[in-house]
């Protein structure tokens, strides 16, 4: 589980494992493409590749 803001519903929601529907390891980094609760595909890149210009909240 993750947070979210969200740039459509402007919201910040938790992404559930669920709501994840795919998950790529790249160059860049992990690519992780999810569905956000208001229905809009979206990806967030991480990893040690990735740049690390927000915070991320991880619930275990």
């Amino acid at each position: 589980m993750f947070d979210n803001n969200c740039q459509v519903c402007a919201s910040r929601v938790l992404i559930f494992p669920s709501q994840i529907t795919s998950l790529a390891n790249t160059d860049h980094g992990i690519v992780l493409t999810f569905t956000c609760w208001c229905g809009t595909e979206q990806t967030l890149v991480t990893g040690k590749a990735a740049r690390a210009d927000r915070d991320h909240v991880v619930a275990a």
